[in-house]
C-alpha cells in the first residue's frame, strides 16, 4: 500500500471495479503505485487534510476521482521537495465537474496549505467565459452569507481576480490576448478546454511566466473535441505512450475517462468510464439517458454525445471518410520509392485557394502516397479555415506551401510534378475533369495531355468507384504517408454521401462520394488529390492485393 489512505482507497476500488473506470485510469493507477514503489515520494498529509477540508466546504460531495487527483497533483513531493506530477490533463465527460475541480483547485493553491508565497494561478481558456468561469465559482462560494465573514479573514476578491492573504497569490481568468502575459509570474497555469487548440501558440504564450515561482504546474482540463491534429491530439499521443510503458512519465499525469470502444455505449454501466461523477449525479444521469436517445435516432446531428459525454468522437456514416484511429494510422514509415512506377493525382477547388498534389505508389499490400499542397492566403476563406495556425509549421516540414498572392500559379503545381517526373516513373496524371483547362497547358508542356493518353479526366463515377477501394486501404492500415498532418487533416474534412448519377431518376443505387464536411473553415484537396491518383491504382502493378470488385459502380 501507498501509505495515504486517500490514494489507496481509489486505486483499491478502481482494481475490485467499485469505481468504474476505463483502461487508460487503470494504467494510470498503476503508475501512481509503482511510483510510490520505487520512487522517494511521500504525501504532504497536512497539506492534502488542508485542502480537502476547503473542497468538502466547497461541495456537498467531493468525488472519489477529485480527492484522488489532488492528492497525486497537488500534494506529492520528490524528494527534492518537488512536485512528483507537475504537468497533468484530465480529460473527461461533460458535466464531470471540472469548472468546480479548478476553481477548488485555484483556492487551495492561493491558502494558507500552500506554503509558496505568491503563488499566482493562471486560468487559461479560448473564451472568456471559460477563462473567469471558475473564478466566479469562487467568488460566490466565497460571498456566501454563512462564510462571508470568514472569507474576508483569508481572501480578497474583485470579479477579475481572487488573492490568499496568507500566501499572497491570486486566482485569474485569463483570455486568449497576449498582452500583458510577458510580467506573468504564473506558478499554476490550468487551461480550460484544450481540445479547442489548434496549436501551441497561445499555450506558449500563457506559459512563458512559469519557473520565476517555485513549484512550477501545468494543468489541463476538458472534454474530447472535433479539433483534429491540435493540441489534444499531440497529448493524447503521448499519453498512449506514457499509459503503455514505452516511455517514462517524467512528472506526467494523464486522467483519461472515456470509453474504450464504442460498442461500451448501449450499456449504461460503461458510461461511468468517461464521466466517474455520473454515478453520484442523478440529474446528469438523466440528462445523459436523453442525450442518448437523441443520438441513437440521429448520430451526425448528435454526434457531441458521443464526442463530449463520451470522450470516443465516432465518425457518423456521413461525416468522416473512417474513424480517425485508421486516418493516424497513416503514419508509418515511408520506403525509399526512387525510380518506381506511380501515377500522380491533382485536386483543386480554385486557384485562389488551395491546391494539392498527390504521387500515389503501389508495393505489394501497401500504397504509398507522396503529398504535397499550396495554399493562397488571399483565399475569401482565409480568415475562417481553422487550421490556419499550423500551417507555418507544416511547411517548415516540407508539406506545404503558402503563397502570398492572389492566385496559385498553375505553373508552381506543373514545376513540382516535373521534379517528381524526374525521380519517379510517372505513368499518369489524373485531375478533375472540370478543372483541366486550368492545367491543361503546363501539363502538356511537361508531357501529360489527353491526346498522350497519360492524362486522366476524373469524373464523379470514377470517384464513386474508388470510395470503397480506399475503405478498405484505411481500414487494413494500407495507406502510407509518413508523418503528414496536413493529408491527415484534409481526409478527416471529408465525409462520405450517398450519390446517384444524373442519368437516372432512381434516389439510390449503393454509389458513394467524398463530400466537403464544412466548405469554408475545412479544406478537403490534399485528400482529394489521393482519391484523384487512385482513380489510376489499376494501371500501376502488384494489383493482385486488391479486389477488383470493389471497383464496380452501379451507373446508368
Amino acid at each position: 500500500m501507498i501509505g495515504c489512505k486517500e490514494i489507496d482507497e481509489y486505486i483499491t476500488n478502481v482494481e475490485k471495479g467499485i469505481e468504474k473506470a476505463d483502461d487508460d485510469v487503470r494504467k494510470q493507477c498503476e503508475l501512481v503505485k509503482k511510483a510510490f514503489a520505487n520512487e522517494s515520494i511521500y504525501v504532504d498529509k497536512e497539506q492534502l487534510a488542508g485542502y480537502l477540508k476547503i473542497g468538502h466546504m466547497m461541495f456537498k460531495t467531493l468525488y472519489p476521482w477529485q480527492i484522488f487527483a489532488t492528492a497525486c497533483c497537488l500534494c506529492t513531493y520528490t524528494k527534492e521537495n518537488k512536485p512528483r506530477w507537475y504537468w497533468a490533463l484530465f480529460m473527461i465527460g461533460r458535466g464531470a465537474g471540472k469548472d468546480g475541480t479548478i476553481a477548488w483547485w485555484g483556492l487551495c493553491l492561493t491558502s494558507k496549505f500552500n506554503k509558496i508565497q505568491k503563488y499566482d494561478v493562471d486560468i487559461c481558456a479560448n473564451n472568456e467565459e471559460q477563462a473567469v468561469r471558475p473564478v466566479k465559482d469562487i467568488t460566490e462560494f466565497l460571498e456566501r452569507p454563512e462564510l462571508y465573514e470568514k472569507s474576508k479573514k483569508t481572501y480578497k476578491w474583485t470579479i477579475e481576480e481572487v488573492k490568499g492573504l496568507a500566501n499572497k497569490g491570486r486566482v485569474k481568468g485569463q483570455t486568449n490576448s497576449p498582452k500583458g502575459k510577458d510580467g506573468l509570474r504564473t506558478g499554476c497555469v490550468i487551461f480550460n478546454e484544450v481540445h479547442q487548440y489548434t496549436d501551441y501558440g497561445q499555450i506558449k504564450v500563457f506559459t512563458t511566466g512559469l519557473g520565476k515561482v517555485a513549484h512550477p504546474r501545468r494543468i489541463s482540463f476538458t472534454t474530447n473535441g472535433d479539433v483534429r491534429e491540435g493540441v489534444l491530439d499531440d497529448y493524447l499521443y503521448n499519453a498512449e505512450k506514457v499509459l503503455n510503458g514505452e516511455e517514462a512519465d517524467n512528472g506526467h499525469f494523464y486522467f483519461l475517462c472515456r470509453l474504450d470502444s464504442k460498442e461500451e455505449v448501449d450499456n449504461e454501466e460503461n458510461w461511468y468510464k468517461a464521466n466517474p461523477s455520473l454515478v453520484y449525479n442523478d440529474t446528469l444521469l438523466d440528462e445523459t439517458r436523453t442525450e442518448y436517445l437523441e443520438w441513437k435516432k440521429d448520430p451526425y446531428k448528435n454526434s457531441a454525445f458521443m464526442t463530449k459525454r463520451m470522450n470516443l468522437p465516432i465518425a457518423a456514416d456521413e461525416k468522416a471518410v473512417v474513424d480517425y484511429d485508421y486516418i493516424k494510422a497513416t503514419n508509418q514509415p515511408m520506403i525509399d520509392l526512387t525510380k518506381k512506377c506511380c501515377v500522380v493525382g491533382v485536386d483543386l477547388s480554385r486557384t485562389t485557394d488551395m491546391c494539392s498534389v498527390s504521387a500515389w505508389f503501389k508495393i505489394k499490400d501497401k500504397r504509398y502516397v507522396i503529398n504535397h499542397s499550396w495554399i493562397c492566403t488571399q483565399s475569401k476563406d482565409w480568415e475562417e479555415i481553422t487550421a490556419k495556425d499550423n500551417f507555418k509549421t507544416w511547411e517548415e516540414m516540407g508539406l506545404l506551401t503558402i503563397v502570398d498572392n492572389f492566385e496559385i500559379n498553375p505553373k508552381l503545381i506543373a514545376d513540382y510534378i516535373q521534379s517528381l517526373k524526374s525521380k519517379y516513373n510517372i505513368l499518369c496524371v489524373a485531375i478533375d475533369d472540370f478543372r483541366q483547362s486550368i492545367f491543361a497547358r503546363e501539363l502538356n508542356m511537361i508531357g501529360f495531355s489527353k491526346e498522350g493518353k497519360n492524362l486522366k479526366l476524373v469524373r464523379p463515377s470514377d470517384v464513386a468507384k474508388v470510395v470503397p477501394v480506399m475503405e478498405s486501404l484505411l481500414l487494413n492500415l494500407n495507406v502510407v504517408l509518413g508523418d503528414n498532418p496536413v493529408w491527415r487533416w484534409a481526409c478527416n474534412n471529408t465525409k462520405v454521401i450517398s450519390w446517384r448519377a444524373r442519368t437516372t431518376s432512381e434516389s439510390e443505387l449503393g454509389n458513394q462520394i467524398y463530400a466537403k464536411i464544412d466548405a469554408k473553415r475545412r479544406k478537403t484537396d490534399p485528400f482529394m488529390s489521393t482519391v484523384a491518383a487512385a482513380t489510376c491504382d489499376l494501371l500501376l502493378p502488384d494489383q493482385v492485393s486488391v479486389n477488383t470488385d470493389l471497383f464496380r459502380a452501379r451507373t446508368i
